[in-house]
């Protein structure tokens, strides 16, 4: 198809080189340079989508990030397909497919516009009130089809092929916008050596200059002094520039979220380079330089396709080369568009008239048009248009009264002012104020560190914009701010917000403010009568501004209406919240390389590779792959457990402990810190000694547990369980920087810098006696819950005497990379006294018959030391803890009937209870039961011969000899309530 409406020369576009592309299945072609959009309108389609609600036709409206009738899904099959993509901001490339949305089967022919025919039927809130009684009625029909309906884009069924990268950055200024007042900030702040990000959400950096054909900056074409900036930024080392990225959010403390294309408008997917990349900036200054939004008028039927914002139809004129029409009429309330008409009429156009709401226009704009012979239509306004895909026609009246007037047009082009994009600098949680002579609301006290420039200050001449910047970016870092010389960009005045003046009969006809949603004036009246006085409610009951434009083209006239009909100043209404993100922003970014595999990483021990490879089975504890078994011969689960559970009891076995949590605490005021956070005393634990420590929250509940080693005077070595070392650190970390910051210590993780390895059974000593250099590790040397440091099988170790299993037992501390090594020397030592690996399902199995605890299965975030028998281990003499104000409440010290930490023995020997089952005292009781406890671990024991359990049982410790019951599926079982500790109480074995 032949370009129609492409202009013979001119724009920024590359004509040596012909894109081809398809749009609902058609073929057009374009030029290296174009958007969907400007493509689009070169070929003269207009008719781009249907809106949400009455599938009215719909046009493109806007040249930018505004847009909310172009939206196209795009890309070549459905692991590359993106949808709701605005057509203003998708760059063409050869090759690229998109396709409407919200239409069935095609846009020309939508069976969805029947709504539009029954209008007056679906009025704003209509789905309160007709869908909700009867209530089984909304349920069952009416709610399941509405969800059916609701939606815009085809949502992909395959998976996303591309990947996406992250990366944090830093920088001393951070500058949102690369328009005039942005490149001028980057600039003056460069010059003084700082690290400065300049970002754009376009293609190229520019802003406005890239439709700037007349303006003279600094005796330079506002063109060249463009590239001339960009060179001189190019020239700083310390500066970034990033084109095709959306600044999208602002956090607190300057903490900014940047996303940034890559390869969208490379053409063809490479799926091994990042589709975007995710930036996260902290800033010590950020510069918004981010520009205005032009405002659309609320007219009758103002939203046919081709009606479209003045300014986008000069940038497509200027920056394009592109005719949004032939024939075009402007509608305006400001200069601006008197600029759009003469740009349209020096390239050809017949341009149908320039109507204007004010009475005067005296600009330098509007005298250039008198002197071009351009109709003018003072104090006019448009009361209605025609066309069915397309806009025909409008009809013009004068506001002062008279005749209508006919006009034949195949654009109308409107502008009411611009809107300050004031969206990043709100999110800051900086305040808002509202300017009457702009109509608009303008940034006011920031709460962060953060400056305002350009158009986004409500600053209206190139000139203002470039010297507002340039004082903005010197201001963050010191420097000085320049002047520039700026001349042919006059002023341009005017605005209005809310519906034009006129005798419109808001029954007959519909005038739009949110185009997307169709929300119409008279909605937004309708939810004032309804008795909507806050903007927030208003929003919520017609769905104005919640758009994916997010209000951006709908908001300011919807405060109109409501300010004219509650008759309060727009001040007095206040702005609904504007919320993250400014754009739309593809859920690829935010999971990175968080996907697959990488969603929750895997991690795995040094030693994992030599389980795998003898047949262990895995399990997954917190982020980490555990051996839980080691199946031989065809055994299953309970025949591998027994095995393991005797070769420990009666001989040796190894574990693979390396998933602990470990945590260096250094220091001189080590032994302190770790007085004020665990239960036990630690100031006179001497170095070479161990100890099991109990860490509580606030509430007085135990949170984590774990042995610590005392390395030295100023060293401990602490470990944590599998799952809550990330917890422990950060709860370390911010008592040591918010309630102890007088201590000096430090905290380092050094989960996975030692591969730990446990040696546990009455032939332990026997096995690693003859790798150890360095140390006597005998019974008398080394008694257990002690320490030393030595070389085992020439490696450099932290050699623990310590028990999870009640046997003797040593626990090896050596360097990761060092892991496997040492494990195959002790499978070595060990052949000769039948060493057996053993898994996560064993150790349990062992610690239970000793009643040791593991937090979080007989801890359930309500249990204190006393409740598992471990209140001996506080400190009596410690003046505080972290908890212990909540352990001297008095409701710990009178109640009665705390769950606590007991044994059972089911009358069944066989019978192995079911973990989370619950404990009653007679299971012929009505329904719902009395619950006294519940089962916390539930074990076959090898070394009993019988099955185990532990439990969280009301009153417990008064319980010992009673019997209880436990509900089971399979009918009731008897158990009797014993110690937690089955074996060995007196803790011989311990002793070797």
């Amino acid at each position: 198809m032949t370009q129609a409406y492409r202009l013979a020369a001119g724009g920024r576009i590359d004509r040596s080189r012909t894109l081809g592309f398809s749009f609902d299945g058609k073929h057009y072609k374009g030029y290296q340079g174009d958007t969907l959009a400007s493509a689009l309108l070169a070929n003269g389609v207009h008719l781009v989508g249907r809106s949400f609600k009455y599938h009215r036709p719909r046009g493109i409206l806007s040249a930018g990030a505004e847009e909310p009738n172009a939206l196209a899904g795009v890309g070549c099959d459905d692991a590359h397909y993106t949808p709701n993509l605005r057509a203003t901001q998708v760059e063409l490339y050869d090759g690229l497919k998109a396709e409407s949305q919200n239409r069935s089967p095609s846009l020309v022919r939508d069976y969805g516009a029947v709504n539009d025919l029954l209008w007056r039927f679906f009025p704003a809130g209509f789905y309160y009130k007709t869908f909700m009684w009867p209530r089984k009625a909304w349920t069952k029909f009416f709610e399941p089809r509405i969800r059916e309906m609701a939606g815009l884009g085809r949502s992909p069924q395959t998976p996303d092929a591309a990947c996406y990268a992250q990366r944090f950055a830093h920088c001393d200024v951070l500058v949102i916008g690369a328009g005039p007042a942005g490149l001028a900030a980057a600039l003056a702040a460069a010059k003084t050596g700082a690290r400065v990000i300049l970002c754009d959400e376009q293609a190229e950096p520019g802003g406005s200059l890239l439709a700037e054909p007349d303006a003279v900056i600094d005796g330079l074409p506002a063109a060249d002094w463009l590239k001339a900036a960009l060179a001189q930024l190019a020239a700083f080392p310390k500066v970034k520039v990033l084109a095709r990225t959306i600044a999208f959010g602002y956090f607190p403390h300057n903490m900014l979220g940047l996303a940034e294309s890559l390869t969208d408008h490379a053409g063809e997917p490479d799926d091994t380079s990042p589709r975007g990349r995710l930036w996260q900036v902290r800033a010590k200054e950020v510069v918004i330089a981010a520009g205005a939004i032009e405002r659309p008028l609320v007219f009758p039927d103002n939203d046919r396709p081709g009606i479209m914002l003045a300014e986008a139809a000069r940038i497509y004129a200027e920056r394009y080369g592109v005719l949004p029409g032939r024939k075009p009429l402007v509608f305006t309330a400001h200069d601006s568009a008197y600029r759009t008409a003469l740009a349209l009429h020096r390239a050809g156009c017949a341009v149908a008239g320039i109507v204007d709401m004010r009475p005067a226009a005296d600009g330098p704009y509007a005298a250039a048009a008198r002197r071009a012979g351009l109709p003018i239509y003072l104090a006019s306004t448009v009361s209605g248009t025609g066309g069915r895909l397309r806009v025909a026609r409008a009809t013009v009246v004068s506001l002062a009264g008279g005749a209508e007037q006919r006009i034949d047009c195949d654009t109308i082009l409107m502008s009411g002012g611009f809107t300050p994009s004031v969206h990043l600098f709100s999110q800051s949680r900086g305040k808002l104020v509202f300017d009457a002579t702009l109509d608009a609301f303008l940034p006011g006290a920031p709460a962060e560190a953060c400056r305002v420039a350009g158009a986004g200050a409500g600053l209206q001449t190139l000139k203002e914009a470039l010297e507002s910047g340039a004082a903005a970016g010197a201001g963050a870092v010191g420097g000085a701010a320049v002047t520039y010389q700026v001349t042919n960009a006059p002023l341009a005045r005017g605005g209005f917000i809310g519906v034009v003046p006129g005798h419109v009969d808001p029954t007959s006809v519909r005038a739009f403010v949110d185009y997307q949603n169709d929300v119409t004036a008279k909605d937004v009246s309708l939810a004032l009568r309804e008795g909507m006085r806050s903007v927030e409610h208003v929003k919520r009951f017609t769905t104005t501004g919640m758009a994916t434009d997010q209000g951006k083209l709908s908001n300011m006239n919807a405060l109109g209406i409501m300010s004219a009909e509650l008759g309060k100043p727009v001040s007095a209404i206040g702005t609904t919240t504007f919320r993250m993100p400014y754009t739309p922003v593809p859920f690829g970014y935010f999971a990175g390389y968080a996907r697959g595999e990488l969603f929750e990483p895997e991690r795995r021990t040094a030693i994992h590779g030599w389980a795998a490879e003898r047949g262990a089975v895995f399990e997954d504890v917190g982020l980490w792959k555990r051996a839980r078994y080691f199946p031989q011969g065809g055994e299953d689960m309970r025949a591998a457990v027994a095995r393991e559970c005797r070769a420990v009891r009666g001989g040796v076995g190894i574990f693979d402990a390396s998933t602990l949590g470990k945590i260096e605490v250094v220091g001189p005021d080590a032994a302190e810190f770790l007085n004020r956070m665990y239960i036990n005393a630690w100031t006179k634990l001497q170095p070479g000694r161990l100890r099991y420590g109990i860490l509580l929250r606030e509430d007085g509940f135990i949170i984590d547990d774990g042995v610590i080693g005392r390395v030295s005077e100023t060293c401990f070595h602490v470990t944590t369980t599998t799952g809550g070392a990330p917890r422990v650190l950060a709860m370390m970390e911010d008592y040591l920087q918010t309630e102890f910051p007088e201590l000096d210590v430090w905290l380092t993780s050094t989960t996975e810098q030692y591969a730990v390895i446990a040696l546990q059974g009455p032939l332990a000593r026997q096995v690693i006696e003859p790798l150890v250099e360095g140390a006597d590790i005998s019974a008398k040397a080394m008694p257990h819950m002690s320490m030393v440091e030595c070389r085992i099988a020439g490696v450099p170790a932290r050699l623990f005497r310590v028990s999870f299993t009640g046997e003797l037992g040593f626990e090896i501390n050596v360097p990761a990379d060092y892991g496997r090594s040492v494990w195959e020397a002790l499978m070595e030592s060990g052949l000769a006294h039948g060493i057996t690996p053993y898994g996560t399902e064993t150790m349990h199995v062992l610690r239970a018959e000793k009643g040791y605890i593991i937090v979080g299965q007989e801890t359930d975030g309500t249990v204190t030391p006393a409740d598992v028998g471990y209140s001996g281990m506080i400190g009596k003499a410690k003046p505080d803890f972290v908890g212990k104000r909540a352990l001297a409440r008095e409701a710990f010290a009178t109640q009665t009937n705390r769950k606590q930490l007991v044994g059972l023995l089911t009358a069944d020997p066989a019978l192995v209870l079911e973990e989370g089952a619950h404990i009653v005292a007679d299971p012929a009781q009505p329904k719902p039961m009395t619950m006294l406890g519940h089962i916390t671990s539930s074990y076959w024991s090898e070394t009993l011969g019988r099955s185990i359990a532990l439990a969280l049982l009301r009153d417990g410790a008064a319980r010992t000899g009673e019997t209880l019951h436990v509900p089971l599926e399979s009918g009731d079982a008897r158990v009797t309530v014993v110690s937690s500790v089955f074996y060995d109480p007196e803790g011989v074995r311990l002793n070797g």
